[in-house]
């Protein structure tokens, strides 16, 4: 756990670190929490809409024989919410000093389509659009910065100004991108968040190396979540599996291995590709 009066070690290693993850009750998030408990985590705040993430929270802390993670359950656009976490998590487990925000949604449709029966050209509802950056982008990035922020203050309570390569890096924040980021048909509004958060990560890091923080981004492929299996398995059959040079969906388990990867290596702070050999159709 981070010593609040003494400078804490370079985070080298997921151990002894305390993460907030968010998106944590299925997919990769929850694959991610396994991952970290099973390279002995000090502590883990995960998030979700769902209740499902209590479920998680049982689990994990059943697999790792302690009171390893809390359970948050709220909206992750919500300020209030976000900063009560950052809040609760220091008082409990100790200042996070790894950021994954990894919650996401999909509102997908084409941008302009016209419908079969009435020939009425339909337009990609804006309100959908708004609720996709909403959760998809502007929230990470705030989950992100409140990270940041929270280290900051603790570098002041130490009388620390600006980050020092001999400190070593005490912070890291990988977004979750995607390959939806190079433009996806019927993904207008997730597609333009993915491509966002590259611009997030490259200002970000820019910014939060002040305070000894790296930021990067992951761009995972097709993954076993239930966000890809809604797709159906026809369109995975016909679409997905065939443009994969692996012929078969990622493991959510390898994104979280990349993911635990680019936290402690310091020479990952950019993007990363984890796409299986995907390759759009020409």
């Amino acid at each position: 756990m981070n010593d609040y009066l003494g400078a804490p070690a370079e985070l080298k290693t997921i151990e002894g670190q305390v993460a907030v993850i968010t998106g944590a009750a299925g997919g990769i998030g929850y694959s991610l929490a396994m991952e970290m408990a099973r390279r002995n985590a000090a502590g883990l705040a995960l998030v979700d809409f769902s209740d499902r993430v209590k479920e998680v929270v049982q689990e994990v802390n059943s697999h790792a024989g302690r009171e390893l993670a809390l359970a948050f359950k709220g909206d992750t656009t919500d300020a209030a919410f976000r900063q009560c976490v950052y809040a609760e998590t220091q008082e409990k487990l100790g200042v996070p000093r790894i950021c994954v925000p990894a919650a996401a949604i999909t509102k997908d449709s084409l941008a302009v389509r016209i419908d079969r029966d009435t020939g009425k050209v339909i337009i990609y509802p804006v309100e959908d659009f708004r609720s996709v950056v909403e959760v998809n982008m502007i929230a990470p990035v705030y989950w992100a910065i409140e990270m940041v922020a929270s280290l900051a203050k603790e570098r002041k309570l130490r009388g620390m100004k600006r980050w020092q390569p001999e400190e070593g890096l005490q912070g890291a924040v990988v977004f979750l991108g995607s390959i939806a980021s190079i433009g996806n048909v019927g993904q207008i509004s997730y597609s333009s968040t993915k491509a966002g958060l590259e611009g997030a990560a490259s200002t970000l890091m820019a910014e939060a190396i002040y305070y000894g923080v790296r930021c990067s981004i992951i761009h995972p492929g097709f993954t076993d979540t239930p966000m890809v299996r809604a797709l159906g398995e026809e369109y995975i059959r016909t679409k997905v599996l065939p443009q994969t040079q692996l012929k078969r969906l990622i493991k959510p388990e390898e994104i979280a291995d990349a993911i635990c990867f680019m936290i402690t290596n310091a020479a990952v702070s950019g993007e990363l590709w984890a796409d299986a050999g995907w390759r759009p159709a020409p």
